[in-house]
């Protein structure tokens, strides 16, 4: 089991930044991938962002250039910089594990919104 637990959310006017962080516990070693995926309302969840093991990272289309996911070496933190704010970057950002199982655990999400 993976244990995942997001910081971090807010509001914050267009333009802004935010950096939202997700401590990992638990089975850290069997690890293979982290990701931010949020969810807006009346729409459904998305991926935002993802690294796998071997430092490779895949963004969704429109966050790219603005998000930025990093992590520790020891996958103890993950962390998503967000910059340049847009309000339909408001949602509630989840951080989820991949172990080797292809199992995916999912933290409490965190609430970030976009608004003047």
């Amino acid at each position: 089991q993976v244990q995942l637990v997001e910081s971090g959310g807010g509001l914050v006017q267009p333009g802004g930044s935010l950096r939202l962080s997700c401590a990992v516990s638990g089975s850290i070693f069997g690890i293979r991938a982290m990701a931010w995926y949020r969810q807006a309302p009346g729409k459904q969840r998305e991926l935002v962002a993802g690294l796998d093991t071997g430092g490779v990272t895949n963004y969704a289309d429109s966050v790219k250039g603005r998000f930025t996911i990093s992590r520790d070496k020891a996958n103890n933190a993950v962390w998503l910089q967000m910059t340049t704010l847009k309000p339909e970057d408001t949602a509630v950002y989840y951080c989820v594990a991949v172990n080797s199982s292809l199992t995916r655990f999912w933290g409490q999400g965190t609430q970030v919104t976009v608004s003047s």
